[in-house]
């Protein structure tokens, strides 16, 4: 069910027992493309599916609603009719700054945050689960009074990363460490923050060693394994133009530099002709920004005409029911981020598929691959390493990299159920 911003308060209250009156829970998330909609659809199913009390509303953009009305669609199926979807208003979404410069994504943390207030405030929230946290923490940090309490779902931690393997920080990584560990001790003071659920599972103890009066729990990266019965492996390649006899390796996801990919397309003219004859890398994803895809093409058509590979681009977005499809006709997904600092999706797909990653070292991806045994680990930013890493993976059966017990515990601890229902404990 959804209702215009013009309208919130009249839809809203009817029929509310003023002398208990329900929980009235605020999701907030404006952003469109990556795990949004999943995590949305997750928690919206969840709730459904076990009755639970109060109401659920989930503010979005008007863009959520038309990309992703088979999320909304829950909303409309259940029948106990107290989920509904709140776009903000086209307005609204049209003036939210852009996040590709870092004055613009100063901007944008606090129109969101203005959002939050105006949309908890409309709907009479009793509590706000902001689903990206990271940027909307800083006027929280800075004293902020939002019209109700709010927990948020922390991706990126940092300021613990120097207990970690492989991290040899640089002077810029060291001043931000102490800017995150500043901002979040202000943070943990602000009386009107309840939970921090990390994705980082290493980033809880600290957290809740800072102050006992904010909880930090963990919260698995949940991702959807789609039941593909039926997938035919070998028409679906064949309608992709993949060459027989040619090594897939996959890399997913919006196309932006910190994705590696121009540091992976180096790394691939360091490869013998010989090697190239067996590979096929195939580019499943968006350019952003949008200029960035002349760029990628540019690369692209260097490396084919120095060495016999084949690189094929699909540069759309897909739907969160044929994502899973690719990683099955994967023989290696690529997970070559330029010093990531949080989990990735990515892993749990390709441990779901049972492929290996040739990932990066750094960080909590690089944790998770070594501890589960999902792959190999190189260091990203020296295309010379990735270079040796494809080596192997094209010299060795892809297999003998992974240890698929770990693997299949590494998915099951990180299931959309687990994930909604630690969620909905809490707040």
């Amino acid at each position: 069910m959804s209702f215009s911003g013009n309208s919130l308060r009249n839809n809203y209250v009817l029929g509310t027992d003023c002398a208990n009156p329900p929980r009235k829970l605020m999701l907030f998330d404006v952003a469109v493309a990556g795990h949004h909609a999943g995590y949305i659809r997750y928690l919206v199913r969840h709730w459904c599916d076990r009755e639970l009390p109060g109401h659920l509303n989930v503010v979005v953009s008007p863009t959520f609603m038309v990309q992703h009305s088979d999320v909304v669609n829950i909303a409309t199926r259940c029948d106990r009719k107290n989920i509904y979807f709140i776009p903000i208003s086209p307005e609204e979404e049209n003036s939210l700054c852009s996040d590709n410069f870092r004055r613009d994504r100063i901007r944008r943390w606090f129109q969101e945050w203005q959002l939050i207030c105006k949309y908890a405030s409309s709907l009479e929230a009793t509590h706000c689960l902001i689903m990206y946290f990271d940027f909307l923490k800083f006027p929280l940090a800075f004293g902020a009074i939002p019209p109700c309490s709010v927990s948020g779902i922390y991706f990126q931690p940092k300021f613990h990363y120097s207990e970690l393997s492989n991290y040899v920080p640089s002077i810029k990584e060291l001043l931000q460490q102490w800017r995150d560990k500043f901002i979040l001790l202000r943070l943990v003071s602000n009386p009107h923050l309840k939970i921090l659920f990390c994705l980082d599972p290493l980033a809880v103890n600290p957290i809740n060693k800072i102050n006992s009066q904010v909880k930090a729990v963990y919260l698995p990266d949940p991702v959807q394994i789609p039941n593909n019965a039926e997938f035919d492996l070998a028409t679906f390649k064949e309608n992709l133009g993949i060459h027989p006899d040619r090594q897939v390796f996959l890399l997913f996801g919006s196309l932006k530099r910190r994705k590696g990919i121009h540091q992976l397309l180096e790394a691939i003219l360091m490869l013998q002709p010989t090697l190239c004859q067996k590979l096929c890398l195939v580019l499943l994803g968006v350019p952003h920004p949008i200029e960035e895809k002349s760029i990628i093409e540019s690369r692209i058509a260097e490396v084919c005409q120095s060495l016999p590979i084949q690189i094929i681009g699909k540069y759309d977005f897909i739907s969160e029911g044929d994502v899973y499809k690719y990683f099955l006709m994967a023989d290696v997904v690529l997970a070559t981020y330029q010093r990531q600092v949080g989990a990735s999706g990515i892993l749990l797909l390709a441990a779901a598929a049972r492929k290996p990653v040739l990932s990066s070292n750094y960080g909590l991806i690089g944790e998770q691959v070594q501890r589960y045994g999902l792959g190999l680990t190189v260091d990203t930013t020296v295309p010379a390493q990735i270079a040796d890493g494809l080596t192997q993976l094209l010299l060795k059966s892809p297999s003998s990299f992974c240890d698929f017990t770990k693997m299949k515990s590494f998915v099951e601890d990180n299931s959309p159920e687990e994930f909604a229902s630690i969620i909905f404990q809490y707040i």
